[in-house]
């Protein structure tokens, strides 16, 4: 009868990969990763911005990209659940793609396929400088200008901006309708520029192996809620260039006890390589802001390329093709595979899930697109962050309602605020005191939801906003 801001995210057609055409046996291979149209860019134009007698960066060896994997293990280590919620993932996913087939799903998937998700950043920058000066070529502070070159590359990247680096015409390729932001308000409602300087002399650098905790340790010196930011650590990390935590469906699953990961949720990237050739981005393999770029897919839900371990496993994507091993290399170099024993087929070195090159990056394909945005809509923090993106209400340490405009003619908009998120009912009464309808929404922030009044005899009502602990009500006049 009512509606108020959908959030849900678009469901999707079904796409079973090359090798893998039976569903069953994709959901039975599991997550077992987690134990185990651009033209190539010859190898000469990454080296065309070399000085003379510089060293080639071709000739170097390659840096560990990305220590995700990795990671998931620590955290399997920490929760014997996790695993279990990560299939869970999955299998909401596969779920959602095959309900797409429906034709009433597919009458209202244009206004989701065109929703543009906005996603709110705070970046972290934890240092060792007791001076606290900012900027240098070797200074952890990064400056804001650096900061501001990466979530400028981000949008390129996931926006398919053309005249970018994040261009592309691959018919596979697509533009992801996702884009970034630094946030405007902190946790307390405060205004920022959604960057934080954490001065902290006890460590240099971050790793991912369990003994140090480290994901633990940055989320103590630096954290804002997850369920309504993206968090991005920026320090100096141990071995790889960065690491991200994938999401689950740790909110939702029955008998399973809330544990530690939301405050780790998020990326962890090394301050030598979070920018665009600014400041400390001196690589020049790495310096096209790509590892942020790769790490938050992670966080969006994708899979390297790969599939991970031995490679040639799935990463639940359609338009990827089988591939063995990933670019680990400084070179924009064609690599093929032979996954299924029928032949070789060109591996998509392009794709920002690859751990090519920054200048040989610029492709999501249309499935991976599809993954990223349903899992938006299905893992319970990130769904919750876009409601909160949305509803850009600060929230209210008592409950809160503002009915507007009032008196109403054909709508009015009930304006709800509390405290996180919490699971209200907006109620509307006659004056007699005779219910006229009655909307539930679960698990929400602090939102402006829609009275329609059309069809309503003129007169007083009542609206009527209730929680699990309070209830406001407010009269409503219809002309």
């Amino acid at each position: 009868m009512w509606y108020g801001t959908a959030w849900f995210g678009k469901l999707l057609q079904r796409m079973t990969k090359q090798g893998n055409k039976d569903p069953q046996r994709l959901w039975r291979t599991g997550w077992l990763w987690l134990a185990g149209s651009f033209v190539y860019l010859l190898p000469t134009l990454a080296t065309a911005q070399t000085p003379a007698g510089a060293t080639d960066p071709t000739d170097l060896p390659a840096l560990n990209r990305c220590g995700t994997v990795e990671h998931e293990r620590v955290l399997q280590q920490r929760n014997p659940n996790r695993l279990r919620q990560l299939n869970e993932l999955n299998r909401q996913v596969e779920f959602a793609i095959q309900s797409s087939a429906s034709p009433s799903v597919r009458a209202g998937r244009a206004a989701a396929d065109d929703k543009i998700y906005r996603i709110p950043v705070v970046v972290h920058v934890v240092h060792g400088n007791a001076t606290g000066d900012i900027g240098g070529p070797t200074n952890g502070n990064i400056t804001d200008e650096q900061i501001l070159s990466q979530i400028q590359v981000l949008n390129e990247d996931y926006r398919r901006q053309p005249g970018t680096n994040g261009f592309n015409t691959s018919p596979v390729g697509a533009d992801a309708r996702i884009e970034f932001f630094l946030a405007t308000k902190d946790p307390k409602g405060n205004p920022t520029n959604g960057i934080t300087r954490n001065y902290y002399a006890q460590k240099t650098e971050f790793g991912v192996d369990d003994n140090s905790g480290d994901d633990i340790l940055l989320s103590q010196i630096a954290y804002w809620p997850s369920d309504r930011y993206l968090n991005i650590w920026v320090t100096k990390v141990k071995t790889f260039l960065g690491y991200t935590q994938f999401p689950t469906t740790a909110d939702t699953l029955s008998a399973l006890p809330i544990d530690s990961n939301e405050f780790t949720d998020g990326s962890i990237i090394d301050y030598r390589y979070f920018g665009r050739q600014i400041g400390t981005v001196r690589d020049q393999t790495y310096s096209l802001g790509r590892t942020a770029t790769h790490e938050i897919g992670h966080w969006l839900g994708l899979i390297h390329t790969w599939g991970d371990g031995d490679g040639c496993a799935p990463d639940y994507v359609a338009d990827t093709p089988p591939t063995k091993a990933p670019n680990q290399t400084r070179q924009c170099r064609q690599t093929f595979s032979n996954c299924d024993g029928k032949g070789q087929t060109r591996d998509q070195t392009e794709n920002y899930l690859d751990y090519s090159p920054d200048i040989c990056m610029n492709l999501f394909t249309q499935g991976q697109v599809a993954r990223m945005r349903t899992v938006l809509a299905l893992s319970p923090r990130r769904a919750r962050l876009i409601r909160a993106s949305e509803s850009a209400l600060t929230e209210s340490e008592m409950l809160t309602v503002l009915v507007y405009p009032n008196p109403a003619t054909t709508e009015s908009a009930v304006e709800v605020r509390l405290k996180g998120f919490q699971t209200f009912t907006v109620d509307l009464f006659d004056i007699a005191g005779r219910q006229l309808g009655s909307r539930t929404y679960t698990d929400s922030p602090s939102s402006i939801v829609s009275v329609p009044v059309t069809g309503l005899s003129r007169g007083m009502y009542v609206v009527r906003v209730r929680t699990d602990s309070e209830m406001v009500s407010r009269r409503l006049l219809v002309q």
